[in-house]
């Protein structure tokens, strides 16, 4: 059980006590702290945009009809708001958001994501999309207010997640929406950690952890859980590829070959689809008011 969930203690009325927010935010960032210092560890390759070399994997159809998770993102959207998608990225939900709203504003810090994008923006003729370079939140400032203040699997990694939620809420004027998956998004590649560097991943903390972190800081939580299909892959290279961004090895190096027999160990065949697991995959759109000062008990 995740060491940032409650630990089941009750007051003399019988409510639940509250964990300690302070403590929470410590142990949310010693996991974000272990988890970069391994990549400090065992990373054989870096660059100063990390995301740039896989960029091009989140170009997504703006219009597509067979995406859960969006579906249920447009069912908050209202056409005459603006929304802050903070963490951007090349555009996934931006850009579809867009095309549901009057504005959207996209901060990313990843050129190469922001070129996808722009380019997005471009082949679509999407012209609602105010682009900021920029991490969250050195990058917020009254100019970036909006109605809806958005991440979409934004936050696992940031290690000081309560300045980061201080302002997202300082820029939202009537919600706070985050989609984040119940288990980790690297959670596949996660488990290849051992066979690849002899090592157990140390893990991100994901929805779960964020729900304990909002309800102890005094926010209620709205939680929407959405099935997602199984994520599948047409070949061993095409996850090999991927794998490498998350193991951060190098082509052709003894550890990209440890990884290469790890990936065909683990992935099953079915209908000529290749995948690590073929159940349904979870995540959570977390919805809560901005406020200035936390809700007290009652």
């Amino acid at each position: 059980m995740s060491d940032l969930l409650p630990d089941g203690r009750f007051d003399a009325s019988g409510d639940p006590l509250r964990p300690d927010p302070e403590a929470l935010l410590a142990s949310w960032a010693g996991r974000v702290r272990a988890n970069a210092a391994q990549v400090d560890r065992f990373a054989e390759q870096k660059s100063q945009d990390h995301y740039a070399p896989v960029a091009n994997r989140f170009r997504v159809d703006p219009r597509r009809t067979d995406d859960p998770s969006l579906d249920a993102l447009l069912g908050l959207a209202r056409p005459d708001e603006s929304w802050l998608d903070i963490g951007a990225g090349g555009g996934r939900y931006a850009l579809p958001l867009a095309l549901a709203v009057r504005e959207v504003i996209a901060v990313d810090p990843s050129p190469g994501m922001l070129n996808v994008l722009r380019e997005g923006m471009a082949e679509h003729d999407i012209q609602n999309v105010r682009v900021v370079e920029g991490r969250w939140p050195a990058a917020a400032d009254p100019s970036l207010e909006a109605d809806v203040s958005f991440i979409a699997h934004v936050g696992y990694d940031v290690e000081q997640i309560g300045p980061f939620l201080d302002a997202m809420e300082r820029s939202a004027r009537r919600l706070c929406v985050a989609m984040l998956f119940w288990r980790r998004p690297t959670w596949a590649m996660d488990r290849l950690w051992p066979a690849v560097h002899g090592v157990e991943r140390a893990l991100l903390p994901a929805m779960r952890e964020l729900v304990t972190v909002l309800m102890a800081r005094g926010r209620p939580v709205n939680v929407q859980i959405v099935e997602v299909p199984p994520t599948t892959v047409e070949s061993v290279e095409q996850v090999q590829g991927m794998a490498r961004h998350q193991t951060w090895v190098r082509p052709g190096s003894e550890a990209d070959g440890r990884l290469e027999a790890a990936i065909r160990e683990r992935l099953v065949e079915r209908d000529g689809k290749l995948a690590f697991d073929w159940s349904p995959g979870h995540l959570g759109l977390v919805t809560w008011k901005p406020t200035a000062e936390p809700v007290p008990d009652v």
